[in-house]
């Protein structure tokens, strides 16, 4: 059973920056692309952004390019998403998720994180 679990959430100004962890656990030693989600109250979980095992090919959504940045380190088990020019819109809980694919949806994702809270104030 996989496990996710993330961290470095919090409460910043607008401009800001955050950098979100997700550590894992349990994998079998198979490849797998990682991606991030959020859900703001009231609406349905998007796509933020993703990246395959070797990091090469990544993915991200118009409202969040050239502000984002996601990477990982495989020696650790863990994936960043690295946050700038943070915006109150960019409020919500983001969750980290593992996939066999470079995706976008919801569905194409197999294990999820609990989620961690960002609060962008204006």
């Amino acid at each position: 059973q996989v496990v996710l679990v993330e961290s470095g959430g919090g409460l910043v100004q607008a401009g800001g920056s955050l950098r979100l962890s997700c550590a894992a656990s349990g994998r079998s030693g198979s490849t797998y692309s990682m991606g991030w989600f959020r859900q703001a109250p009231g609406k349905e979980r998007e796509f933020v952004a993703a990246t395959s095992w070797s990091g090469r090919r990544t993915r991200y959504a118009d409202s969040v390019k050239g502000r984002f940045t996601i990477s990982r380190d495989n020696a650790k088990n863990a994936v960043y998403l690295q946050m700038n020019s943070l915006r109150p819109e960019d409020t919500a809980v983001y969750y980290c998720a593992e996939s066999q694919v470079v995706g976008t949806s919801n569905d194409e994702y197999d294990y999820w994180g609990q989620g961690t809270q960002v609060t962008v104030s204006s």
